[in-house]
């Protein structure tokens, strides 16, 4: 065989020639190596929530190249609807066992033992009224679900969608993992992509429904609350929600767990632990796995197109519905709550309570609503974990 031959016969046998082969749908390789290099490009340039895009395109990228086969999803999307202990014994990888952190569902709850550690719940429970403002803004996640429902979505489908309207990762991953697996690429990057874009969807809309009187708006100092309290609200929390909603318990509880070891002071080397090393660690096998997800032939559907157009529309009810209860709340208080704080509601720790912050003060340069908005922010996070508990409930058995 010749030298020409030997080399025909390896570019033969390479994922350069399925890439070149565009009438076998090659093209679709090339499209999401593209896609991936975006998400890259937003990640580092741009740094749009570059902890998880990084590793979420990076992912991408390598589930793309062909015939590297770096995940086998058949292992665990198949008919019985179970894991295929003894393929992923025969034939898994590396990123077929990370992805089984997602698949049973360890990697979210981790993530929120993590989130835990830094979160201060302390204006919620100066303001326990910023609990409703939190539940308000989950208004999208249903809206959405409605609206999946009437595009032809399943019930386990549509709640998935409609979780991206939490603006909580973790979250959506979490529920897509246990009710639409077959979602989680398409789910997982639209929920970080807007995530990242919080600055940009909600200012127009938090201005088209409050005036600027409202806006304007300074509220009264929050009261001190004590060490005791702080101590006492993550247990309470941790026992209502578990006794209420059982499916959610596990996200809220290690949520809680996480800032009871912050506010206990008495645990500070695991503290520590669970704030970086661990949170970092999984935050890795989390984004890298979920990006192996992608696949063409999974991601480049109608599908795709509908998710991410309702990952928007998710974002700008979630959005409006913690706005439009502040309205509410300043016409009670008789305009002692500013309604932007209701905007960050959303989830999305501190993002959204900066962007009410940032909007405040563009009409009312004197006007501090950072931490006044904390509370709305840090209710959305256990909002969205309610909102996910009543969903996996509803579809998820």
């Amino acid at each position: 065989m010749s030298i020409i031959q030997n080399i025909q016969g390896i570019f033969a046998a390479s994922g350069w020639a399925v890439l070149g082969d565009f009438a076998a749908g090659g093209w679709k390789y090339a499209v999401m190596i593209v896609v991936a290099c975006v998400l890259l490009y937003l990640a580092i340039v741009k740094q749009f929530e570059p902890l998880l895009l990084l590793p979420i395109g990076f992912g991408m990228l390598m589930a793309n190249l062909p015939l590297d086969n770096i995940i086998h999803m058949e292992i665990f999307l198949n008919e019985t609807g179970h894991i295929n202990w003894e393929m992923l014994g025969n034939s898994g990888g590396l990123a077929d066992y990370l992805y089984l952190g997602v698949k049973l569902g360890i990697y979210p709850p981790l993530i929120f033992l993590g989130i835990g550690t830094m979160t201060d719940f302390e204006p919620l429970i100066a303001r326990p009224s910023s609990l409703l403002l939190g539940a308000a803004a989950q208004l999208g996640i249903f809206v959405t679900y409605i609206g999946a429902k009437a595009l032809g979505f399943t019930g386990a489908e549509a709640s998935s969608i409609g979780i991206i309207g939490g603006a909580d990762g973790p979250t959506a991953i979490f529920v897509t993992s246990q009710l639409a697996p077959h979602l989680l690429g398409s789910i997982a990057v639209a929920a970080y992509c807007y995530m990242a874009l919080v600055p940009v969807i909600q200012p127009p809309i938090m201005k088209l429904l409050t005036t600027e009187k409202e806006r304007m708006i300074v509220m009264d100092t929050p009261r001190k609350v004590s060490r005791t309290e702080k101590i006492l609200f993550p247990v309470f929390v941790t026992i209502l929600v578990s006794l209420t909603l059982p499916d959610a318990a596990i996200l809220v509880g290690c949520l809680m767990l996480g800032n009871l070891m912050k506010e206990s002071g008495v645990v500070e080397r695991i503290t520590k632990t669970a704030g970086n090393e661990l949170m970092n660690i999984i935050t890795i096998f989390l984004g890298f796995s979920v990006g192996c997800t992608t696949s063409a032939d999974t991601f480049l559907t109608l599908r795709t197109v509908q998710i991410i157009a309702l990952g928007i529309f998710a974002f700008g009810f979630g959005t409006a519905g913690g706005v439009l209860l502040g309205k509410v709340m300043c016409a009670v208080t008789h305009g002692k709550i500013n309604p932007l704080i209701g905007s960050a509601g959303v989830s999305a720790v501190p993002m959204a309570a900066r962007v009410s912050q940032k909007v405040g003060q563009e009409y009312n340069p004197r006007n501090y609503l950072l931490m006044h908005a904390m509370g709305p922010n840090v209710a959305g996070v256990i909002g969205s974990a309610v909102a996910a508990g009543i969903l996996i409930n509803m579809f998820g058995h």
